[in-house]
């Protein structure tokens, strides 16, 4: 029997050496890691990029809108 109530994501530490090369797409500003929602913020741009397998998405449609707050 399958355990149905186990994580179906884990989130991979993202490796600093990636964070240091990476920048937004848009701005050309560095990105933060949020580790809590597992995705790289851009907050020039206020945009959070997602982490989906270990793999950032740097496409400006797959990301996901800043709250202003």
């Amino acid at each position: 029997m399958t355990d149905t109530t186990a994580p179906t994501t884990a989130h991979a530490p993202v490796d600093p050496r990636l964070l240091e090369i990476l920048v937004c797409p848009i701005t050309k500003q560095p990105l933060h890691y949020d580790r809590v929602h597992n995705e790289l913020v851009s907050r020039a741009a206020g945009l959070a990029y997602p982490i989906r397998d270990g793999i950032p998405i740097m496409l400006p449609d797959e990301a996901r809108q800043l709250d202003d707050g």
